[in-house]
């Protein structure tokens, strides 16, 4: 199925035959239960910035590749851009296993504060986290 040996904590969720892939984080814990479903740490990495396309638009021929980070719907990191999927890639793999090792200052990305889930988010972190 796919050759993404992802970080502790990421599963490959999604993955398409033109290369997008979809990389989540504690899928298991974000049920709704412990922490909201729509809050779910994802990396999407896609031809093309994502949220310029329209649906069932094909990216532009020699369009870079995408690796955008999202805490939640309307809450990204900006993406970065890669030249080549293979190096895209490899820049996802960085992110999640930085996300994990707690070295991702996720709070920055909020333009509003949400406190009571930083704290819970940093406890879950900090437990997956390196021994």
């Amino acid at each position: 199925m796919t050759d993404i040996d992802t970080p502790e904590g990421w599963v490959v969720w999604n993955e398409e035959p033109d290369g997008r892939v979809i990389l989540a984080y504690r899928p298991d814990v974000f049920d709704s239960d412990a922490f909201p479903a729509a809050c779910l740490p994802t990396l999407y990495l896609t031809k093309g910035r994502r949220e310029s396309r329209r649906p069932g638009a094909s990216p532009a021929p020699g369009a870079d590749w995408y690796v955008t980070l999202y805490l939640e719907p309307d809450v990204d990191d900006g993406g970065t851009s890669y030249g080549t999927r293979d190096a895209a890639v490899s820049g996802a793999l960085d992110i999640a296993r930085s996300f994990a090792n707690g070295e991702i200052n996720y709070r920055e990305m909020y333009q509003v504060p949400r406190e009571d889930y930083f704290e819970r988010l940093d406890e879950l972190i900090l437990s997956d986290g390196p021994s």
